[in-house]
C-alpha cells in the first residue's frame, strides 16, 4: 500500500499531521510515541517576541469538545530555534511551523516572523488568521477575502524558500471566500478549520467559564461543520487543502480525505490520547487494506454529492 502523499512540495509518509496548539513542540508527546511515525508535525503558534496568554480559567470541557482561550502563549521564536528545532530535527518528520504577528497582529509582525522563519530549516510554514480569542489582529485578517488577501500577499513576499499554508477561520458566512483570497495571494494551501467561537455559563456564579468570556470550541462537536467547510474549499480552489476539526479516528480522517482534504490534522484528540496520531495512520491503513485501497491519494475528493 502507498500512504505516502505530496502537500504543497511537502513529502509525508502518510496523510496524518498534528494541529498547533495540540502537540506543543514535539517533546511531551515524544515520551508516548515515535515522531517519525507521524507524516509531518505542526508546531504550537509561534511569533517573534514571547507571548503571555489570557489569565485562567482558559480552557473547560463541553459536550463533545473543549472550549480554549489560550491566548497563543509562546515562548517566541528565539527560544523555539535554540531549544526546540534542533529536537524536531533529529526525529526524521517534516516541520512546519505555525506563526502569527504577536500581540500587535500587524502586517509588519506577520511578514517579520516569515522573514525569519524563511531562513531555518524547516519544511513549510503555517500562518494562522484564525485564532478567535485574540482581540486584534489574527480574527481581522482572516474573516474577509480582502485581509486574507493582504496578509498572504505581504508573507508570501518574503516567504521565497517555503510552502505556505494559510490556516482559516471558521467564524465567517462563506468559506470560499477567504480561502479563494489564499490563493489568488499565492498561499501553496490551505488548512481548515481552526475553532468556532464558543461560549460556556457557570450557572451557579452567572458568569462565563472562560477569563475572557469566549473561547475556540474543538473536538468532535464541530466536525461536520469541517467536513462541510473542507468540501466547500477544496471545491472553490485548486490548492491543496489540509482538512481538521475533530478528528478521533481513521474513519474521521477518511471523511475528511473524501471530503476533499488532501492531508488532515489531529487536534483536540492529542490532549485526550498522546497515541491517538498513530492510532488513526493505523485505522487509516486497516481501511485500505479492507478496502483493497493501493494508494491513499486514490480516495481524496471521491464522495459522491446526492
Amino acid at each position: 500500500m502507498k500512504t505516502e502523499i505530496d502537500f504543497c512540495g511537502i513529502k509525508m509518509k502518510n496523510p496524518v499531521t498534528v494541529a498547533s496548539g495540540t502537540f506543543g513542540y514535539g517533546r511531551g508527546h515524544s515520551q508516548f510515541i515515535d515522531l517519525s511515525k507521524i507524516g509531518a508535525i505542526i508546531t504550537k503558534g509561534t511569533s517573534m517576541k514571547p507571548k503571555l496568554g489570557n489569565k485562567p480559567p482558559r480552557i473547560c470541557e463541553t459536550t463533545g469538545g473543549l472550549l480554549n482561550a489560550i491566548g497563543l502563549e509562546n515562548p517566541g521564536l528565539d527560544y523555539f530555534v535554540n531549544n526546540d528545532l534542533q529536537f524536531l530535527k533529529r526525529q526524521n518528520v517534516p516541520i512546519i511551523v505555525n506563526c502569527f504577528g504577536g500581540a500587535e497582529g500587524t502586517v509588519k509582525a506577520y511578514v517579520e516572523i516569515c522573514e525569519a522563519l524563511n531562513k531555518l530549516p524547516i519544511d513549510g510554514v503555517e500562518i494562522n488568521l484564525s485564532c478567535p480569542n485574540v482581540s486584534k489582529g489574527c480574527l481581522a485578517f482572516g474573516t474577509t477575502y480582502e485581509g486574507v488577501k493582504e496578509i498572504t500577499s505581504a508573507c508570501r513576499k518574503v516567504l521565497t524558500n517555503k510552502p505556505l499554508i494559510v490556516k482559516l477561520t471558521p467564524n465567517v458566512s462563506d468559506i470560499t471566500l477567504p480561502a479563494k483570497g489564499a490563493e489568488e495571494a499565492g498561499a501553496d494551501a490551505i488548512s481548515l478549520i481552526n475553532t468556532i467561537t464558543g461560549m460556556k455559563i457557570d450557572i451557579e456564579k452567572r458568569k462565563p467559564v472562560l477569563s475572557i468570556n469566549t473561547g475556540g470550541l474543538s473536538g468532535p462537536a464541530i466536525k461536520p461543520i469541517a467536513v462541510r467547510m473542507v468540501y466547500q474549499a477544496s471545491h472553490a480552489v485548486k490548492i491543496p487543502v489540509m482538512g481538521l476539526g475533530g478528528i478521533m479516528t481513521g474513519e474521521d480522517a477518511i471523511e475528511f480525505m473524501m471530503a476533499g482534504a488532501k492531508c488532515v490534522s489531529v487536534g483536540s484528540a492529542n490532549l485526550v490520547n498522546p497515541n491517538a496520531s498513530i492510532e488513526i495512520i493505523s485505522e487509516i491503513e486497516e481501511f485500505m487494506k479492507s478496502h483493497n485501497i493501493e494508494d491513499i491519494n486514490s480516495i481524496i475528493d471521491t464522495v459522491q454529492m446526492n
